[in-house]
């Protein structure tokens, strides 16, 4: 991933060092559960471990160097851990151990921890949503369907329901966690052939990975469902970022994202602050989503094993925890920035001139025993002049004699309360106490 869109955090769960010594460690627990088993002297597993080189920058590029003449990666990293312990220790390192043994125990390790990453990211931005939802629990604002004006909602609300999206995100983050906390030390199809099961057993424990059987590769459904975790996250993400692009459009204007001293909006027009996180936003997740589908293509192999999965991982995999965790840091900070405009919200409201309550008014001349259909053409349309015109829905409703003629003398009362916005919104809270039920402790 380019460093544009990495974060610190996830940038040291993929970096090669951090690799290397996740292989250079499953191999020494190999060694020493076999030693515990009598199958390695203890000794020589005794100096494997004393004698293991430090993981950084100089033995990445040997491995590299090494690499050139292998023309495998595995093979060449276990030359060089061999060649700085030295013979005759030396020998019992990858004993019994296929390559992928050591790979993809080590690459589902960190994807475990990207989890733990990700998880802690969508329960900091659950937190921040939640307290945007319960400050603005009472800032009216316009609801719309297909872009138009539908009823009137609440700013909370809306963010209430991001927080319960995220909170599902953040579910199956955790699941997807589960399914690749695992490992596999069953040898070249997975049969045990060369390496018995409490190898694997032992590893497991002191890493924390359960075993699971597996043919030479564990099975890639599991990498598949937590990169499909990770669109999610990015897909609900977009959906807010893709709100948010439209409510800070000129016309609309009811919220803003945070602008900071010395930012510009534009090399050419001084004036713009435009929305580049939303914006931002909506295009990564665009890649989450397409790497998901590469994954999911990566699910089918041949036989036991070959190597179509393994470019495509290299790349989709770290990328995709990569920019996971970015843009949920990045929705959070838009989030904790944002600024809302209330005062516009409201009359964003009345700026469709009350027709926002024709759904009340129809129900209210049904009830007064019309037929549906007739109703829905009286007040749709005095609706239409009222649009049309740019005048009062509520005045032209007061005029129009059929409409009092089907009320009668309480006509005045029961539009009152069809325009009553108290009573549109008597129910509006129920979204915001759901948030109640979440957890934004960040408790993992």
């Amino acid at each position: 991933m380019i460093p544009r869109y990495t974060t610190p955090e996830m940038t040291i769960v993929w970096a090669d060092t951090t690799r290397f010594a996740r292989w250079l460690e499953v191999e020494l627990l190999a060694t020493e559960a076999h030693a515990s088993l009598g199958l390695v002297p203890g000794a020589a597993a005794r100096v494997c471990r004393d004698r293991a080189p430090a993981v950084d920058e100089a033995f990445v590029e040997a491995v590299s160097a090494r690499e050139a003449v292998t023309d495998h990666d595995v093979a060449a990293f276990v030359d060089v851990v061999q060649d700085h312990i030295g013979q005759p220790d030396a020998a019992w390192v990858h004993f019994g151990l296929t390559s992928s043994d050591v790979v993809d125990t080590a690459l589902c390790w960190a994807m475990r921890d990207a989890a733990d990453l990700l998880i802690d990211a969508a329960g900091d931005l659950i937190a921040t949503l939640v307290g945007i939802a319960r400050e603005h629990r009472g800032t009216v604002m316009m609801g719309r369907t297909h872009g138009v004006h539908a009823e009137p909602t609440t700013f909370g609300a809306k963010v209430a329901l991001w927080a319960l999206q995220v909170d599902r995100d953040r579910s199956r983050l955790r699941a997807a966690r589960d399914g690749i906390a695992v490992l596999k030390l069953s040898g070249a199809v997975g049969t045990y052939s060369n390496i018995p099961p409490e190898v694997e057993a032992h590893v497991g424990s002191a890493l924390g990975l359960v075993p699971v059987p597996a043919t030479q590769v564990i099975a890639r459904d599991r990498h598949a469902e937590f990169l499909w975790a990770c669109a999610a996250v990015g897909s609900t993400c977009e959906l807010m970022a893709v709100e948010l692009r439209h409510l800070q459009r000129t016309e609309v204007r009811e919220v803003q994202e945070g602008f900071k001293p010395g930012q510009k909006g534009s090399s050419a027009m001084p004036h713009k602050r435009n929305p580049i996180s939303a914006e931002t936003i909506s295009g990564l997740s665009r890649v989450l989503r397409s790497n998901l589908q590469a994954g999911m293509q990566d699910v089918a192999l041949w036989h036991e094993r070959d190597i179509s999965h393994s470019s495509v991982e290299r790349i989709v995999v770290p990328d995709s925890a990569t920019l996971a965790h970015y843009v949920l840091r990045r929705a959070n900070r838009l989030m904790s920035g944002l600024q809302v405009f209330a005062d516009r919200m409201a009359a964003n409201v009345a700026a469709s001139h009350g027709l926002v309550f024709s759904q009340p008014v129809l129900l209210a001349i049904v009830r007064a025993g019309v037929s549906r259909d007739d109703a829905y053409r009286i007040v749709q349309r005095n609706a239409m002049r009222a649009w049309d015109d740019s005048v009062d829905f509520r005045g032209l409703l007061d005029a129009d004699p059929e409409v009092g003629s089907v009320l009668g003398d309480r006509a005045g009362d029961v539009l009152d309360e069809a325009f009553d916005l108290h009573r549109s919104l008597r129910h509006v809270d129920r979204v915001i106490d759901a948030l109640d039920e979440l957890d934004v402790t960040n408790s993992g």
